[in-house]
């Protein structure tokens, strides 16, 4: 039997259809996977399913029912949980006050004495390892996660549906969450699990949907297809997972931090330097010091603490002007915010960053012809795919905008550089170009700091890998000198037992 059925269900946000006839049906009692890159429809599928957003067209069914007036309301009186992106946890509470806000036990006051008990009950049968009297603001991303699937559970939800649910955790937390799944399904419970990562999905999930560009391509056993296998149906073609990241020697030291200090409370300062030829991996959860770095080096935050020097020349107080122009190319973790304006074509947007360059502007007035010989040969090596260089760049999908903001980048005349989070929300194509450009800016001798949340990234491009936790430089090694497990270790603020 079906806990979930969906049938032709079809949802239009004005022009743009985010799902167009998907059927997806889950069986009780598995773990589902629903599949697909960012912009496939993954969430908006499951936003109808739990009630938030109404299906233009389709039929929903839950425990062989059918179901009309759906709402959030409704779909926790059908058995529905869903576990969100972003936590809804108020930090000053505890855990147990967290799981009962809007189901309070008692008649004329809370009984906190029975509260605790159901749910440390229920967090116990699920080895979900908490004690519930504990305040929320004390605990890791992982446990807090455990706190929104509890609170799932304290209603009542028989089928759980968790969006991205790995995205900001440690390779640790990855595999204890796993275990969770694996647990409550052993319990009766079924799991909706979307996400984009193949290999979590090869390793929990019972069957697996894929969609692609809004439409339910292929619904398959999990067991019975590869990796590579599912990445083509992702993306609509054969996806190749080699890269090769040549020997190279490091040269001269090319960008140096020098006991930085990059969150206000972090107990200890930050010191690295990047050689030319090399790249260098800031690993860590996301909010522990990654964007500070960023800003700080592009003088966009000031660096109140220690000296951050470029070919040895002490930049920490010169403006981000002067720091490009003496030889910094920034790929921004936010595109949309700091290297692209959306709503002008892409020949506007290859000039952002060089408007004071007299190639392209002598004497102050726009040499059009250059830029746009500048903007076809760019266009052309780095296969940004479009119309031609007038066509708006909002109007280009992400790859293809990411590919353009790294040709502009990397064709600058700069020693070093900044690449924050430069895969995210691509398809597994893009993805690859961009890894396969980074490496060829290394072997060009150019120096790389590259801070990634995707540890795939970090092991598969880094020469060298520093951890940051809490604004700290927990470790800095040659990337073979890591493990998953202990660069986890070092994510969650452990130092490795000797």
């Amino acid at each position: 039997m079906y806990a979930v059925e969906m049938r032709g269900i079809t949802k239009r946000f004005g022009s743009f259809t985010a799902n167009d006839h998907i059927d997806f049906c889950v069986e009780k009692g598995e773990i589902h996977c629903l599949l697909g890159e960012n912009g496939a429809g993954k969430t908006t599928l499951m936003n109808i399913l739990f009630g938030l957003y109404h299906a233009d067209e389709g039929e929903l069914i839950i425990d062989g029912k059918s179901v009309t007036k759906h709402s959030a309301r409704n779909a926790f009186l059908c058995g529905l949980g869903m576990v969100h992106q972003h936590f809804m946890l108020v930090d000053a509470l505890s855990i147990w006050e967290n799981v009962i806000i809007g189901n309070e036990p008692g008649r004329f006051s809370i009984d906190r004495k029975e509260s605790i008990r159901q749910v440390q009950a229920i967090a116990d049968s699920y080895n979900f390892d908490l004690n519930v009297e504990e305040k929320v603001s004390e605990l890791s991303v992982g446990m807090k996660q455990r706190v929104e699937i509890l609170k799932t559970l304290y209603r009542g939800a028989e089928t759980i549906i968790l969006d991205e649910p790995t995205a900001v955790l440690t390779p640790q937390e990855v595999d204890q969450l796993l275990a969770i799944f694996r647990d409550m399904k052993k319990q009766g419970k079924t799991i909706i699990f979307i996400t984009h990562k193949l290999n979590e999905t090869k390793a929990v999930s019972d069957h697996v949907t894929v969609l692609r560009a809004g439409k339910s391509i292929h619904t398959v056993q999990t067991a019975d297809v590869t990796v590579n296998e599912l990445a083509g149906m992702m993306v609509g073609h054969e996806v190749s997972f080699e890269l090769e990241r040549a020997a190279n020697e490091p040269g001269e030291v090319v960008l140096s931090l020098q006991n930085v200090r990059l969150l206000p409370n972090a107990q200890n300062t930050v010191s690295l330097d990047v050689r030319a030829g090399e790249i260098v991996g800031i690993a860590g959860v996301e909010g522990n010091g990654q964007k500070q770095l960023e800003e700080m080096l592009l003088g966009l935050l000031k660096c109140k603490e220690g000296k951050i020097s470029l070919y040895g020349e002490d930049i920490s107080s010169w403006p981000t002007r002067k720091r490009v122009e003496k030889g910094i190319s920034y790929i921004p973790s936010d595109r949309y915010q700091r290297a692209i304006l959306p709503g002008f074509s892409i020949l506007d947007n290859y000039l952002l960053g060089n408007q004071f360059d007299e190639r392209y502007v002598p004497h102050g007035m726009i040499d059009y012809h250059v830029l746009e010989e500048r903007a076809e040969e760019l266009m052309k090596a780095y296969d940004v795919r479009a119309v031609d260089e007038k066509q708006s760049i909002g109007s280009l999908s992400g790859g293809n905008q990411q590919k353009m903001v790294l040709s502009r980048e990397a064709s600058k005349d700069a020693g070093f550089v900044l690449a924050c989070q430069p895969i995210r929300g691509l398809d597994i194509g893009a993805i690859q170009y961009i890894r396969e450009i980074l490496l060829k800016l290394r072997q060009q001798g150019k120096a790389i700091l590259l801070i990634s949340a995707e540890l795939t990234d970090i092991f598969q491009l880094s020469d060298r890998i520093a951890v940051l936790y809490k604004g700290e430089l927990m470790d800095m090694r040659k990337n073979e000198a890591f493990t998953t497990q202990s660069i986890g270790l070092l994510m969650a603020g452990q130092k490795e037992e000797a």
